[in-house]
């Protein structure tokens, strides 16, 4: 990919990315104000984390950081023809593998709820509710795998908008379910189990206009001995771990958060949707534009380009990220009593979330470093290195578990907060472990540059930290929602302003961010 077009990318990308992060919010505060937190809320948000987990992990994580460097790979070197092979033979083997795979899981929903809820089995209704919930949300995962292996194939063509933009009819669909549908159902719930389920539908079908236009959509074929498939399927096994310790991570804080306190899994879930804000509008998006050309740089065994393009990345991910993270844990009570409280969603729920996302705050920098350098090994189709490290940060995190839960404990804290807390050591561990190992190979490194840079980002978040400390105290905590959000609202552009102004008075330049 041309230099000049990484920004343009990383725009279209991050746009439609910030539509539908604010469509979820929108979406979050529907659903939470609907049906508050705990009791059917849980069930659901258990019940749709398994399939939405399979779909990072697999689709969107392991599959996708095999399939682009490959596609990329046949694209460079080899005829259309054979691209288009590629593509029938891989969209075949997927789509059968997912297919197996959801007749299974609807098959076995009860004993897959056990594994993944099994505080629920306490308590029979909301095991049962999320026992039927799976098995309608469950072949989100057949639909939304397919949108994604389509959305890798459009990027890799310099197509970001259509995937980009797929994840706001997910937000559309479940705000009509719960606010439409939900009251003609005996059990409301169940509308956001068909929602899901109707969203993949309609996010797959908007992929197929462009696919046919750049004739990349060739009738799918199984066929498990193409040269192609067998090296994706290797590569993909072991990344499997590799980009996707963070979901893996998360999704075990559900299997513990389970067996606390009815509410838990909801004070996590809101508190992980805001943590991802950041997260879905910087670091996914960069990580997204830039492994097609870190994929085709490595086929060209260009490793200035490289270099250069994870340097660009890096020094956008820590301008956003740095600040991100301070902020979201200076306004974690204000962001929950502003945006939640209202319905069925009280003061202590806001109080609860807001715990969790100070936890899982300071880890924001750590999982946006993570979407740039896992794909710097997966470019050069190494996926044993990461996969060792996401082993490591998983063990890791579980140790922090135990660790970050005794210690909440003893100190009668909320122990879902230790969960989230554990989340954020581990994806340091991640991070660390991934920078390691590239700067020990002569695969990049931070050059003296960042030095410089590293106390102007620094200097410039305590800033923007002291200015929120002292303008806090007047946020109306128990006004109107409408005023509470106008002021937040207020509050964020104050402290992004106040960021912005001291790094430009540091010296920063907005050059700087130029890729090259």
């Amino acid at each position: 990919m041309a230099k000049s077009r990484l920004f343009r990318s990383t725009f279209i990308v991050s746009s439609m990315t910030m539509l539908s992060r604010i469509l979820g919010l929108v979406r979050d505060m529907v659903l939470m104000g609907v049906f508050g937190a705990g009791g059917l809320m849980d069930a659901f948000l258990v019940a749709f984390k398994i399939p939405n987990f399979l779909r990072r992990l697999f689709a969107e994580g392991a599959f996708s950081q095999a399939f682009v460097p490959v596609l990329s790979e046949y694209k460079e070197k080899r005829t259309l023809n054979e691209v288009q092979i590629l593509i029938s033979r891989v969209s075949g083997v997927l789509s059968l593998i997912l297919l197996v795979l959801t007749v299974a899981v609807i098959a076995l929903a009860p004993f897959v709820v056990q594994i993944f809820a099994p505080g629920f089995m306490n308590d029979p209704t909301k095991f049962d509710a999320a026992t039927d919930l799976l098995r309608l949300t469950f072949p989100y995962l057949l639909f939304i795998s397919m949108t994604a292996f389509f959305g890798s194939i459009l990027q890799s063509y310099g197509r970001f908008a259509a995937p980009a933009f797929a994840p706001v009819l997910l937000n559309l669909s479940m705000i009509a379910g719960a606010l439409l549908f939900a009251p003609m159902f005996d059990k409301p719930i169940m509308a956001l189990g068909y929602a899901v389920a109707i969203s993949g539908i309609l996010q797959l079908a908007i992929q197929l206009p462009e696919l046919y236009r750049q004739k990349l959509l060739p009738a799918p074929k199984v066929d498990f001995k193409h040269e192609g498939v067998r090296r994706i399927l290797k590569l993909m096994l072991p990344a499997i771990f590799g980009v996707s310790v963070t979901q893996i991570n998360l999704l075990l804080n559900t299997v513990f958060a389970s067996l606390m306190i009815g509410g838990s899994v909801s004070w996590l879930y809101a508190a992980e949707r805001l943590s991802e804000l950041p997260l879905g509008l910087i670091g996914v998006a960069i990580g997204t534009v830039i492994l097609p050309s870190l994929s085709s740089s490595r086929a060209k065994a260009d490793d200035a380009t490289f270099k250069k393009t994870l340097d660009w990345a890096a020094r956008l991910i820590i301008l956003v990220g740095l600040p991100a993270s301070v902020a979201m844990f200076m306004l974690s009570d204000v962001l929950m009593n502003a945006l939640f409280v209202r319905g069925e969603f009280s003061q202590h729920d806001a109080l609860m979330s807001g715990i969790a996302l100070k936890s899982m705050a300071g880890g924001i920098l750590g999982f946006m470093l993570i979407k740039i350098f896992a794909p710097a090994f997966f470019a050069g189709q190494d996926t044993k290195t990461p996969v060792k490290i996401g082993i490591v940060a998983v063990f890791a995190n579980m140790i922090f578990s135990v660790i970050f839960i005794g210690l909440f404990y003893l100190f009668k804290l909320p122990l879902h907060g230790g969960l989230a807390l554990a989340t954020t050591a581990a994806s340091f561990v991640n991070a660390g472990l991934l920078y390691y190992f590239l700067h020990k190979r002569g695969i990049w490194r931070f050059g003296s540059h960042w030095r410089k840079m590293g106390v102007q980002f620094g200097i410039s978040s305590l800033a923007m930290a002291i200015t929120l400390y002292l303008i806090l105290p007047y946020y109306p905590a128990d006004g109107a929602q409408w005023l509470r959000v106008v002021v937040l609202l207020g509050i964020c552009a104050l402290g992004a302003a106040v960021y912005g102004a001291v790094l430009l008075g540091t010296g920063f330049r907005p050059r700087q961010l130029k890729h090259g």
